[in-house]
């Protein structure tokens, strides 16, 4: 990879519906709420990738995206399968260096993989891999110069575990792995609040200060019929 310009970035999603995306966190939100931050998350790591220097950028899909989420933006559906292989998919069907984020990391920006693109942009290569762990114990990007489908395949998601499972299993195919900064996913609504801290005056950060008032609210009104 002789510039950072070869590289495909894949953003994978699913359409944020009510009931279907993020429904960890209702309660406190309403499931309406919920869809709502979920789709503030996708928007705002799409606006990040589009600032990155890359060769192509695909919107790995579950369900259909809005246009806005879509321009700048192959748009490809997912596979069927556990995450595991909807990861692997897009690594078979990869041509080059390649760059996987979620959507649930609305803080993550430019400068969080700043090292992977320095080190790829170079003659002299360090690290065949990277990944982002994520505070929940998986991870939140994962990165391959040579993208393999098995290189992930039967690693077990959505586990306390999952980040070191991988790590372990690119470590033994003999990859050098590199690091990049811990992010924290939006999975309760508790992460949500700690996110908005680190984003202070985003849309994003409005958005979740609006529902923590409505679930302060709520508790009020609860609180005073009984």
């Amino acid at each position: 990879m002789r510039n950072s310009t070869d590289l495909t970035v894949a953003v994978i999603a699913k359409e944020c519906l009510p009931g279907r995306v993020k429904t960890r966190l209702s309660p406190p939100l309403t499931p309406e709420r919920a869809a709502a931050l979920a789709q503030l998350s996708l928007s705002r790591t799409l606006d990040t990738v589009r600032l990155l220097p890359a060769r192509s950028r695909l919107l790995v899909m579950d369900g259909t995206p809005t246009a806005a989420d879509a321009e700048d933006f192959t748009v490809v559906p997912q596979s069927s399968g556990g995450l595991d292989e909807r990861l692997a998919a897009i690594c078979d069907a990869a041509a080059g260096p390649l760059l996987i984020v979620g959507m649930d990391t609305p803080q993550f920006s430019v400068e969080d993989v700043a090292p992977l693109l320095q080190d790829w942009s170079t003659r002299v290569v360090l690290h065949d891999a990277w990944m982002g762990p994520a505070a929940d114990g998986g991870f939140w990007a994962l990165a391959l110069r040579h993208p393999v489908g098995e290189l992930i395949r039967g690693v077990p998601m959505s586990t306390g575990t999952t980040g070191a499972s991988q790590f372990a299993r690119l470590s033994a195919a003999g990859l050098r792995v590199g690091i990049l900064p811990e992010l924290r996913d939006m999975d309760h609504f508790s992460d949500a609040l700690e996110i908005a801290v680190e984003i202070p005056g985003s849309g994003f950060a409005h958005a979740v200060d609006e529902a923590a008032l409505e679930v302060r609210r709520s508790a009020l009104t609860a609180g005073a019929t009984r």
